[in-house]
């Protein structure tokens, strides 16, 4: 009975003050650098445990490792509810006759958002703490304009359905992650560097090409909406699409050139 008591506490709390509109911006985009600094430090702590290599490597390197872990993460979060709110969620169908598609939100939505936005807030703290030894002058504009684009969705529940599916391209950041630490660990030779340099393909061009390429057809079919934005709001679903898109192809290219150069070795 007091457990089952407590329970309910807890879930009157989270109802009305954590999930409540006015504080739920703040209270997800706090739980999201706090959960940036829990995985940092636990990072940290298991990697000394049991990564016999991470006490070799420089100070810079432990901290990219632990930066590392922490975009991991909050890759397979953001993912994994973009995928389902784009995808499986009838929030966005267009068969679901519940309002304009552009002006669409839910209180999980908003939510996860806001710890997004509290995940790019603590990293791209980092970038530029380190700067430029995290990522050079491209990180930093692809961080600023997600996080204006995402922190916009979340205030105002303007185009959430276009932000989630920017966001699914994280899908793309673990493999991204494993390529950093297979070639620290030295392993850049091994089968795994290489299967992971396939995936890596794969992925970008599924997740940052031909959804990109989706979008803008969405965007296109769903173009009478728009105009109950405001002109911000429309500058962004606009501009920051068409911004990463062509990062991403820069990106891309990279990444051809790279399972190339891998693949001629092995010949």
């Amino acid at each position: 009975m007091a457990m089952k008591s407590y329970q309910n506490q807890a879930e009157m709390f989270l109802k009305d003050y954590l999930l409540e509109d006015s504080f739920m911006p703040f209270t997800s985009i706090i739980g999201g650098i706090f959960a940036c600094k829990l995985v940092y430090d636990l990072t940290q702590l298991m990697s000394t445990i049991y990564f016999k290599s991470y006490s070799n490597l420089t100070k810079i390197q432990r901290v990219e490792w632990n930066n590392r872990a922490i975009s991991t993460i909050h890759a397979l979060f953001i993912t994994t509810l973009s995928l389902y709110f784009v995808f499986m969620s009838d929030l966005f169908s267009d068969e679901r006759l519940a309002g304009l598609i552009t002006l669409r939100s839910s209180a999980l939505s908003t939510f996860a958002l806001g710890i997004s936005v509290g995940y790019f807030i603590a990293d791209i703290g980092m970038i530029i703490w380190f700067y430029p030894s995290l990522g050079g002058m491209e990180y930093v504009i692809h961080h600023l304009l997600s996080m204006a684009a995402v922190a916009y969705a979340m205030l105002t529940g303007e185009g959430q359905v276009y932000t989630y599916m920017v966001l699914i391209s994280e899908t793309t950041t673990p493999g991204v992650n494993l390529r950093w630490y297979l070639d620290t660990a030295g392993m850049k030779k091994s089968r795994t560097y290489l299967i992971n340099g396939v995936v890596m393909f794969v992925a970008w061009l599924v997740a940052r090409i031909l959804l990109f390429m989706y979008l803008f057809y969405h965007i296109y079919l769903h173009y009478d909406e728009l105009k109950e934005l405001c002109g911000f709001g429309r500058l962004l679903i606009f501009v920051v699409p068409v911004v990463l898109s062509v990062m991403n192809l820069m990106w891309f290219w990279k990444i051809i050139r790279g399972l190339k150069k891998t693949l001629a070795k092995r010949q």
